[in-house]
């Protein structure tokens, strides 16, 4: 997994240049599709844009971050192919992947320090899918958007 898209509204704004920079180092690919600064958006814009990447095939995965992440991960999942979860700690990030195989994280960016929002997304981004069991429900999710 080499390529992220990355967004964030203004309210997160300053988290999310901090993790464009961090993952950055660590090697990957970072398509940020905004914002570009403190000036209001809607998250809903950031969030389908970010999805729109992930959904086409540029990027593997993506990252929304908001005020508390709920709008985003909401707009999130009613695009076609995206599983997003809204994850608040390490715990919930690798279930997310382990279980869920999300596909875009969604984090309250200024709910966490810096450090907690590197921390969260590096292990979200390497944490692999267990499949299995777990495959069956995944393809359940999935199903939803064919009905």
């Amino acid at each position: 997994m080499r390529s992220v898209a990355i967004g964030s509204d203004h309210g997160a704004f300053t988290q999310k240049e901090a993790l464009r920079r961090y993952l950055e180092t660590l090697g990957y690919r970072v398509v940020d599709v905004g914002c570009t600064g403190t000036e209001k958006v809607d998250y809903p814009d950031i969030a389908i844009a970010v999805c729109r990447r992930v959904v086409n095939g540029d990027c593997e995965r993506g990252i929304i971050l908001d005020g508390a992440g709920i709008g985003s991960c909401m707009a999130a999942n009613k695009i076609k192919g995206i599983r997003s979860a809204l994850c608040y700690d390490l715990r919930t990030v690798i279930n997310s992947r382990e279980h869920n195989n999300a596909n875009v994280l969604t984090l309250g960016g200024p709910l966490h320090d810096a450090s907690q929002l590197c921390d969260m997304a590096r292990t979200w981004l390497q944490t692999r899918f267990a499949g299995g069991r777990h495959m069956v429900r995944v393809n359940k999710i999935m199903a939803i958007e064919r009905q």
